[in-house]
């Protein structure tokens, strides 16, 4: 079987890195990805799809991209759930394995 992911976006807010209770650093971005074709408006929807970075990914993406940023992530789609008092809520994000900047930054920068 087979669980492997790339899409290509844009950064939709600045990363935060965090430190969990083992040392391990973690981030979760999200990134806007347009839709290949026209709703019934004439518009190109967009999708928001969650992401989480782990160890030297999550530091190295932490440190070179910011919010509007252009990138690549390949890894696997995992899923997760919980409970409130009301609902139960499933989650689906992507665990990069590896992320590619495609932005480049700018002379003044």
């Amino acid at each position: 079987m087979l669980n492997n992911t790339v899409i290509v976006g844009r950064i939709v807010r600045d990363l935060e890195l965090h430190e969990t209770e083992n040392g391990n650093k973690v981030s979760e971005i999200t990134l806007a990805v347009p839709r290949n074709y026209k709703n019934m408006d004439g518009q190109y929807d967009t999708d928001y799809i969650p992401c989480k970075l782990w160890k030297g990914v999550a530091e190295t993406t932490a440190e070179y991209c910011k919010k509007g940023d252009l990138v690549a992530i390949k890894g696997r789609l995992q899923s997760r759930s919980y409970e409130t008092e009301d609902t139960k809520y499933n989650i689906i994000e992507l665990i990069a394995e590896r992320v590619s900047f495609l932005s480049t930054k700018k002379a003044d920068e």
